[in-house]
């Protein structure tokens, strides 16, 4: 995990994301997934940049099934932003920093 990421796990979840009184961006990812490790800087980036606005999250698919299953995840990366405990906006695959960015700028 990076320094401005947090990490989630089934267990935290519903107290880390849904129930945050921010918003909170969900990267589903695992650690063979080459495209979630190309896609780690700019979510780091973006952890720094919304910082006390809103947080970004980490979720491994392999060690926390249950929350993915959950939200219907079928491929990774997925990234989903969540406000007020409700799904927002959901970004698959690779994607820009600026892309990331523009999905959490409407929410803060």
């Amino acid at each position: 995990m990076g320094a401005k990421t947090l990490e989630v796990t089934d267990a935290t979840f519903k107290a880390e994301v849904l129930e945050s009184d921010k918003p909170v961006l969900v990267d589903f990812w695992a650690e063979w997934c080459g495209p979630c490790r190309m896609i780690a800087p700019a979510v780091e980036q973006v952890a720094e940049q919304f910082e006390g606005k809103a947080s970004v999250a980490k979720m491994d698919v392999d060690d926390n099934p249950s929350v993915p299953n959950n939200f219907g995840i079928r491929g990774i990366p997925t990234l989903i932003l969540f406000k007020n405990g409700q799904e927002q906006e959901r970004i698959v695959g690779l994607t820009s920093r600026d892309a990331i960015a523009k999905v959490i700028e409407k929410y803060v």
